[in-house]
């Protein structure tokens, strides 16, 4: 990671300006995530030194993925900035943009983290009235929202984006009605937070949606909303594409998924999907003239195999790193295969030993290993081991013009 420093103007806390537009403490940080951005930095630093009243302490801290020169162009145009401006550049992009602004949240040393996109769609100008209505609300949260009254979407290029906008609003405030009550735009990349109200070591952000990490796993209590006219992008190309678009949802089963309870209900609508490949595998086989048993024992290796797949990178994505994929594969695969062996003792149970039906004893015994079986997934295959900590990580070097 590497940091780049311009200096602070003597002017900063001038008294002659009045303090009435941005209430007391105002100092913020702008936390500005980038990726391949050289084009746009000179326009977005001008904008934040037109933007942000001398009055406000603030600085601006980059956190940068890119593989083009964007680093060094930061770094030139900040010697003409009047405030600090600090660029983290990061080899690997854990976490994706989602990744560098919580960097960015842990690097910022104001009491207002102010986070927006370094394209230039997200105005610098809308920065004083962020921390300005946060301090008269006394909020930990603001959010600038295009669905409230005064916003705009106008900058969303085409209507095949303005409808993937709007599906994947309406897709979050369904799944999380009560964490995201009162805020009319989860997909905003434009918010300020009080840096207070950040836990940044529950955050466990992927792709490019911070703010509904943010609302979900430590919103705060009080959130408020000002408007904001998303613009055209100043340079470049977007960065959303249909992996990003992935990424998304898998975020939002993690996020979803958190509960024992919800995480059971996905583990069961993942293996129901599995009749799927084992039928059909069965289907092949026997076409093949291989006799059902046999078939039917290699059918279910795919389904086993397609819910592990389904398992690893919707459920249990954050817990791969703590067993090699080998150990990993090799512990599902013994407990989706001892199902069918600890049905059938289980059904001749609950008919000898309490008189109960076949049918009502089958329906009890495929309860019962399901139950077993998400159990045993979650405490033998992706349980954390004690002591174990994360593989990976960001690897950094500094340097300070």
């Amino acid at each position: 990671m590497t940091s780049y420093e311009s200096t602070v103007p003597e002017e900063l806390g001038d008294p002659a300006v009045r303090g009435s537009e941005v209430p007391e403490p105002g100092a913020v940080t702008i936390v500005v995530p980038t990726f391949n951005e050289s084009a746009n930095v000179w326009e977005l630093l001008h904008q934040i030194t037109e933007s942000v009243p001398a009055r406000l302490p603030c600085e601006v801290v980059f956190v940068d993925d890119s593989t083009d020169d964007t680093p060094d162009v930061i770094y030139l145009a900040a010697k003409d900035c009047p405030f600090p401006v600090t660029v983290l550049h990061r080899e690997e992009p854990v976490g994706g943009l989602g990744g560098a602004v919580v960097e960015g949240m842990k690097a910022a040393g104001s009491d207002w983290i102010v986070v927006m996109d370094g394209d230039c769609q997200h105005p610098p100008s809308l920065v004083p009235e962020l921390v300005a209505t946060g301090e008269r609300a006394n909020a930990g949260l603001v959010v600038a929202s295009r669905y409230i009254k005064g916003g705009s979407r106008a900058g969303l290029a085409g209507g095949y984006r303005i409808a993937v906008s709007r599906g994947a609003t309406w897709l979050t405030k369904t799944l999380f009605p009560r964490r995201l009550h009162g805020i009319s735009d989860p997909m905003s990349g434009f918010f300020a937070i009080r840096r207070s109200a950040v836990t940044a070591e529950v955050l466990q952000p992927l792709g490019y949606k911070i703010l509904l990490e943010l609302a979900v796993r430590s919103r705060p209590r009080q959130v408020t909303e000002v408007p904001f006219v998303f613009q055209d992008r100043f340079a470049g190309e977007s960065k959303s594409t249909a992996k990003e678009g992935f990424r998304f949802l898998r975020h939002l089963v993690g996020l979803r998924t958190v509960s024992p309870v919800a995480r059971m209900v996905i583990f069961g609508l993942i293996g129901a999907t599995g009749f799927v490949p084992n039928l059909l595998g069965l289907y092949a086989l026997t076409a093949a003239g291989l006799h059902y048993v046999p078939a039917e024992i290699l059918a279910n290796q795919l389904g086993v195999a397609w819910n592990f797949l389904l398992i690893e990178h919707l459920l249990f994505r954050e817990r791969r790193k703590h067993r090699h994929w080998w150990d990993r594969v090799g512990r599902f695969a013994l407990l989706a295969n001892a199902d069918l062996v600890l049905r059938i003792p289980l059904i001749a149970l609950f008919v000898d030993r309490f008189g109960m039906g076949a049918l009502s004893a089958t329906a009890l015994a495929l309860v019962t290993t399901f139950v077993l079986r998400f159990v045993g997934t979650e405490a033998l295959v992706y349980l954390p081991r004690r002591g174990s900590e994360s593989a990976g990580g960001s690897r950094t070097a500094r340097r300070t013009a």
